[in-house]
């Protein structure tokens, strides 16, 4: 399997190509009430995934202007809410207000932005990365933390590497899956370890 990074990158993907160069990657596994998806790369519900649907819905024609019109908007709204979950089989559902989950396989999203920084694509695990329920004005002084990485050290912010995650939903949410903007009502969650061996 060839991952296209960008269209600068032809050159040196042939050159993967050329060298067989590869190495094996994770795949994570959604089950929702309506089916199963697999992705590889990110998950997200609540603020992440709030900005995707609202660039995709009113603002995905006007490029990184929509990005940040649509950030604006959820700004203003800044919904922090319970996505009541199970890690790992915890006895204990976590159904505290947060910002956002992420659900990850690999530390970038977006080309740019460092959700995830411990995560590897091919430990076998789930880098899950709560915020908790920060104010407007400490997630605007802090967003450019989410570039470099360092928002997992927020007093309000977890990180985890676990295998399994156990939805408590009581309905569809909007989640993000690998940049596509989705409404599901999420099931569970879990790894599929080397799943895949792809081009590097």
């Amino acid at each position: 399997m060839l991952i296209w990074r960008s269209d600068w990158a032809a050159e040196a993907s042939l050159a993967a190509l050329r060298a067989r160069r590869t190495q094996v990657c994770d795949v994570l596994r959604l089950r929702h009430k309506g089916g199963v998806i697999h992705y590889i790369n990110l998950l997200s519900v609540g603020f992440t995934a709030d900005v995707a649907t609202m660039r995709a819905r009113y603002f995905s024609g006007l490029g990184h202007l929509g990005y940040f019109l649509a950030i604006f908007t959820c700004l203003t709204r800044l919904n922090r809410r319970p996505f009541p979950l199970r890690v790992d089989g915890d006895a204990q559902v976590d159904d505290r207000r947060c910002l956002f989950l992420t659900f990850n396989n690999s530390k970038f999203t977006g080309g740019t932005m460092m959700i995830a920084p411990s995560a590897e694509v091919n430990d076998g695990k789930i880098e899950y990365v709560r915020w908790g329920p920060i104010g407007r004005l400490g997630l605007i002084k802090n967003l450019p933390t989410l570039y470099d990485g360092t928002h997992v050290k927020h007093p309000m912010a977890e990180r985890r590497a676990v295998k399994r995650i156990d939805f408590q939903l009581d309905g569809p949410v909007d989640v993000m899956v690998d940049g596509e903007v989705l409404t599901l009502q999420c099931e569970s969650l879990e790894v599929l370890p080397s799943a895949l061996n792809v081009v590097v």
